[in-house]
């Protein structure tokens, strides 16, 4: 997935103490410029997927998603997504998607920023020294204890 010129890169990281249990989400540009959140109960799949929806929301123009979530990244990467519309919103075993409540508002927004500014997603290993992964990673683990 090629970035999009002049892309700005927004890292994104979910956090459950428990899984399910108490869950928390964030994304940052850096340091001065982020936001998170969280739910008394879900998933890590779950704060994953809203941590990387709430940054495109939030954010406007041309944009790299960095998260530690292959399920995140493979979605666009591989374009699980276009199966999931193909089928009406069902895996490949004709079940429902998994958390579609979250998948498809950031489906929406993924196709329509690919017409426009443009959005790609780059995996990051977490808990690796990445000094953004880390700052969302705390951040995002904050929030499920708020």
């Amino acid at each position: 997935m090629t970035a999009p010129v002049g892309a700005r890169e927004v890292y994104t990281d979910g956090a459950c103490r428990g899984n399910p249990g108490p869950g928390g989400w964030a994304w940052a540009l850096d340091e001065a410029t982020y936001d998170s959140g969280g739910e008394a109960v879900s998933t890590n799949q779950r704060m994953e997927i809203r941590a990387a929806l709430e940054a495109v929301r939030a954010l406007d123009g041309p944009l790299v998603v960095v998260s530690d979530s292959t399920y995140v990244v493979n979605c666009f990467r591989d374009g699980w997504w276009e199966g999931w519309l193909a089928r009406g919103w069902t895996t490949s075993a004709r079940k429902p998607v998994a958390n579609q409540d979250l998948w498809q508002p950031l489906v929406e927004l993924v196709r329509e920023r690919a017409e426009g500014d443009g959005l790609s997603f780059r995996w990051v290993k977490g808990h690796s020294g990445d000094r953004m992964n880390d700052f969302v990673d705390a951040l995002a683990v904050a929030a499920s204890r708020a």
